[in-house]
């Protein structure tokens, strides 16, 4: 049984990706559940988080975000059985990689599929809606009626976003990074109250913004990157139409909130996602399913943040 593993060069610049044979898991202990792989998505891998949390290895799992068949469970798990479909996020320090048929997971990183959900539409779901999850409901407290500003908003995490802000009754301001990003977000229903095209750098993020709510500001911002420092003192691979901090605080209202991705936001509502996804409230953006043979080189294409949709391995 082999999975997806990737290698840090001694630069730490680099990273390659191998398939490795995996040793055979040992029996399903305690609150572990044994499971088999149906969908696997792709997400960038953070190796500065890593480093910083000296969690290096010769080889690291690759591949997080999981939707599979319980095969078998501990003695003191509680919350599933055989044969249930579950969907989950392996944690970090996880010696498994979600890029294989058979995962061992603790069974508090899972939850239930909904029946009518697929496999890939959970797994390629799971990661941005807890994000989003996250940043909307409990770091900025969205309510209805609030305006919010969505940047790159044609992303995979941006789409999922929107349809949350929008099911809370919220105007959604986006910008778009494309032609293909703007006539993406102008399909959107409900529409989006604007949709900033920012491709040719010379459209102004903050006084659209403020044009669109008569002068106030926006009460939320989620950004995609900002820039910290002058354009002089940034490399410009890093640039990418990305707004200045500066201008993120221009166009904020009187106490808005901006939850920022510079660092990461991370985890945890996994059964409210679920249960979202299963009642129409977002559908993740996703790319055509990817069999295992092929995941090296899409994990690798994902690496280099290329492409728009979510890359999803299907077993």
């Amino acid at each position: 049984m082999k999975g997806l593993y990737f290698q840090q060069s001694s630069t730490d610049e680099e990273i390659t990706f191998v398939f490795q044979e995996k040793e055979d898991l040992p029996v399903t202990e305690d609150n572990f559940v044994k499971l088999q792989v149906k969908a696997c998505a792709l997400s960038q891998i953070n190796t500065k988080l890593l480093a910083e949390m000296k969690m290096k290895k010769d080889l690291f799992p690759v591949g997080r975000e999981i939707a599979g068949i319980v095969l078998d469970v501990g003695s003191k798990v509680s919350f599933f059985q055989p044969d249930d479909e579950v969907v989950g996020i392996l944690p970090l320090d996880s010696e498994d990689p979600g890029l294989c048929e058979v995962v061992r997971v603790h069974e508090h990183y899972l939850v239930h599929k909904p029946e009518k959900v697929t496999w890939t539409e959970a797994a390629g779901s799971i990661r941005d809606g807890v994000r989003a999850y996250t940043a909307l409901h409990y770091l900025s407290h969205l309510s209805p009626g609030k305006s919010v500003l969505i940047m790159d908003g044609a992303s995979a995490f941006g789409t999922i976003a929107i349809q949350l802000a929008h099911h809370r009754g919220a105007k959604v301001i986006s910008t778009a990074c494309s032609l293909e990003d703007k006539q993406c977000l102008e399909r959107f229903r409900p529409p989006i109250a604007r949709v900033i095209d920012v491709s040719n750098g010379k459209v102004h993020v903050a006084e659209s913004c403020l044009e669109e709510t008569g002068g106030l500001g926006v009460d939320i911002v989620l950004d995609a990157g900002v820039r910290l420092y002058s354009k002089d003192d940034e490399p410009a691979v890093k640039l990418q139409l990305l707004p200045h901090k500066h201008d993120i605080i221009t166009l904020l209202g009187v106490g808005g909130h901006w939850v920022t991705t510079e660092e990461n936001l991370q985890l945890r509502i996994l059964k409210d996602v679920m249960e979202k996804l299963s009642t129409g409230v977002f559908r993740p953006q996703l790319d055509e399913p990817i069999p295992l043979y092929e995941a090296k080189v899409s994990m690798e294409a994902v690496q280099k943040n290329q492409g728009r949709k979510k890359q999803v391995v299907q077993f």
